[in-house]
């Protein structure tokens, strides 16, 4: 095992990577740039180098930077996290020629999975299932206009180099076409410096699936479930868990032997997640994989008991898995809360600030991933994301009411959070019944209605959950509720009144 490793992140990634060291006695290496000075995950690791930078978010991109500092601490590996280098081929090949060991797969794998086309083509020649479209980036709009002829309307127009919800546009016309391929070619090459764009056919009111998978360097592959990502708000994750309604034994077992084969067809090792998308009529079809440790990463450690961050650096050091596909089991539930610095109320704006006051959640079944305390500056500079509130529960009611709790408890001042939406989510009927894709947010909240709602009451916020925005008393659609109909009454006429 290593002596001492260089996290090359910051924030609560920095911090989850720290704990799992520490917990088998290895040393770590800090990076930060002034703005992060006084954040946990500085003080949190057992040694920082500040990194010398105009810009805060071109520090943690400083590859040359990054390695001279590895060296000078003495680091024997560098854990990248996720985001900023996390899935860069040419920072995990320069880790490796400066003689050190990067805790994540080999840059070809990286390079290969980083090209959504080129993924397409290699998943496609291995057997996985892919969604219908086409495997090259497209060059004019006379191309774009032929090809999704032949696909068929709707299409979904997707950076070949994205991610995020980034260049992605949907189109369910031709009339819309010209407008929409323009657009996310702009929007891609301002994102990823890469304008290359494809098409997929769009499958409608999809589950987003994903199948954990880790692989060590002596042939041994594992899937360890899936994580449930329908919870989306602009193609953004929100709300994960584990596992998912949708999926039984058979199925999960098929996804998880396709999601294998994923990984053996671009030599992975590692962890690793293969996305997809999983039709109503449980189709399921190769997205996209992801090369490096997922955020929503706990949802799987909380149903199987397996540390994901430790098994990483275990499988960096050489060792096989520290378990076989049999050992894998589902236990109970587990759901996960992205906190962001974001204002419901005034169109998700990021929000910055300092953190006057923080109190987080605990309990039995309580997880809190966290990146700020008392005292912490939220900058611009940063993704918004604060912490992950993560619960478990013997089954998915236990984990929702948990949840719950947990978010009724958290209190954060000083920046505007999602916390009372996020709330709203889980207390929504739709939601706690399973009954939702990955349009729930948009179909269920009316946003000119949120917008207009300038209050911090949660129990307001629970109320509007309760009937769903755009439910109402004579929805056609069957939602179950615990509440009886004369409680739903009091809370409609309190919403109107409140409005």
């Amino acid at each position: 095992m290593f002596r001492k490793i260089l996290i090359a992140n910051r924030g609560e990634i920095a911090v989850r990577i720290a704990r799992a060291a520490r917990e088998m006695s290895v040393e770590t290496v800090a990076i930060y740039h002034d703005v992060d000075k006084a954040m946990p995950f500085v003080s949190y690791s057992d040694y920082a180098y500040r990194l010398d930078s105009e810009s805060p978010k071109s520090a943690y991109l400083d590859i040359e930077q990054i390695i001279d500092i590895a060296k000078k601490s003495g680091a024997e590996a560098i854990h990248p996290g996720y985001g900023f280098l996390s899935e860069n081929a040419d920072f995990a090949q320069a880790v490796l020629d400066a003689g050190l060991v990067f805790i994540g797969p080999k840059p070809m794998s990286i390079r290969s999975m980083g090209s959504k086309t080129g993924a397409r083509e290699i998943m496609a020649k291995a057997g996985v299932p892919i969604v219908p479209g086409n495997k090259e980036p497209i060059a004019t709009i006379d191309e774009a206009r032929q090809i999704a002829e032949k696909v068929g309307y709707p299409i979904l127009i997707k950076a070949s180099a994205g991610g995020g919800g980034k260049g992605m546009k949907a189109v369910f016309s031709q009339n819309e076409l010209d407008d929409a391929f323009h657009s996310a070619k702009r929007e891609a090459l301002k994102s990823f410096a890469n304008d290359a764009v494809y098409i997929e056919k769009l499958i409608e009111n999809p589950k987003h699936i994903e199948i954990q998978i880790v692989a060590d360097s002596h042939g041994n592959y594992a899937y360890l479930g899936e994580r449930d990502c329908s919870i989306q708000r602009r193609h953004q994750k929100v709300v994960e868990e584990a596992p998912s309604t949708v999926l039984d034994d058979d199925l999960r077992e098929r996804m998880g032997k396709v999601a294998v084969d994923a990984a053996r067809a671009c030599d992975y090792v590692n962890a690793g997640t293969i996305e997809f998308l999983v039709d109503k009529n449980k189709n399921f079809y190769f997205l996209e994989m992801n090369t490096r440790l997922q955020v929503e990463h706990p949802v799987t450690e909380m149903v199987t008991g397996i540390d994901l961050a430790k098994e990483q650096l275990l499988i960096a050091a050489g060792e096989k898995l520290s378990f076989s596909q049999d050992d894998v089991k589902i236990k109970g539930h587990a759901i996960e809360c992205r906190i962001y610095a974001e204002d419901p109320f005034s169109g998700f704006l990021p929000d910055i600030g300092k953190i006057n006051y923080c109190r987080q959640p605990g309990g039995y079944g309580v997880r809190v991933d966290s990146g700020i305390e008392t005292g912490s500056e939220v900058t611009m500079h940063f993704d918004p994301m604060l912490a992950k509130l993560i619960t478990w529960g013997r089954d998915r009611f236990d984990a929702i009411g948990k949840m719950e709790r947990a978010l009724r408890n958290y209190k954060i001042k000083g920046v505007k959070t999602i916390i009372p939406f996020l709330l709203a989510v889980v207390r929504h009927p739709e939601f706690k019944y399973g009954y939702f894709d990955t349009g729930f947010i948009e179909q269920a909240f009316d946003f000119d209605v949120l917008n207009k709602m300038r209050v911090e009451n949660d129990e307001i916020i629970a109320a509007i959950a309760a009937f769903g925005y755009r439910m109402s008393a004579t929805s056609k659609k069957p939602v179950k509720s615990e509440q009886k109909p004369n409680k739903w009454k009091e809370n409609q006429l309190m919403i109107r009144r409140l409005i």
